[in-house]
């Protein structure tokens, strides 16, 4: 199928979400986690290391945002924690590597993600919505092959509800009209309800633990579930206004 237009304007507008949407990225931290468990050892037992690992990434977010870059620095932060300040300069030089590596990873589509985009693509201006460091994202949207399919590309700080209503009014849509796809419910799926658009949760393997929602809001949220990006057409068709 030929690429459709992005830019035609007489159509709807269909937010995307970038990692573990359109592309693998999860799995590429989780590796590195399992090498900083082994980095670690010397201190500290695996599950130990983990909830280490997760509080002090809770706690930087504010400070360095999400994405590659605050990773590394969390990863250095919880070594000199843990080991008391004895893990060795060669080894916090491994910790900046694997960042290195996965900054420069090559980008691995999701099944069928190209020919999902083509059909979403002839019926709506497709935007996608990520978050995390400017830099880093861009560079994965270009890496991706998949540029020349969007419409625009919103990289936002966090995914709240008011970085989504600013984002939308940036480009002229009107929430109500808006439907957001995307794997994390806590980022891709509650935010986008409550300033009452519509949301499609497309769930991918791996899942970040602080993307995991609150379950009681989650539980009274009402959102379809596609297994696929390509089974979101279908349910785009079931909504009239959509």
């Amino acid at each position: 199928m030929a690429n459709p237009d992005p830019t035609r304007d007489d159509l709807p507008v269909l937010g995307l979400d970038a990692d573990d949407t359109l592309w693998e990225n999860e799995a590429w931290f989780h590796k590195v986690e399992g090498r900083f468990r082994d980095l670690m050892e010397p201190w500290a037992d695996g599950a130990t290391t983990d909830a280490a690992l997760l509080a002090t990434e809770r706690a930087n977010i504010s400070r360095h945002g999400y994405g590659v870059k605050g990773f590394v620095l969390s990863m250095i932060t919880t070594a000199v924690e843990l080991s008391d300040g004895r893990v060795e300069g060669r080894r916090i030089g491994d910790i900046v590597i694997w960042g290195h590596e996965l900054i420069d990873h090559p980008i691995q589509l999701l099944d069928g993600v190209t020919d999902a985009l083509d059909h979403l693509g002839a019926t709506h201006r497709l935007l996608v919505i990520t978050k995390g460091d400017l830099n880093d994202q861009m560079g994965k949207v270009a890496r991706s092959g998949l540029a020349d399919r969007f419409w625009r590309v919103e990289v936002l700080a966090e995914k709240n509800e008011a970085s989504y209503a600013a984002a939308l009014d940036r480009h002229g849509v009107d929430p109500l009209a808006f439907v957001m796809v995307g794997n994390s419910v806590k980022s891709d799926v509650l935010p986008v309800i409550g300033i009452g658009g519509r949301a499609i949760h497309v769930p991918h393997t791996t899942t970040w633990a602080l993307e995991e929602p609150d379950p009681v809001a989650a539980a009274s949220a009402e959102f379809p579930v596609a297994d696929r990006l390509a089974d979101v057409a279908g349910l785009l068709a079931a909504w009239p206004t959509a």
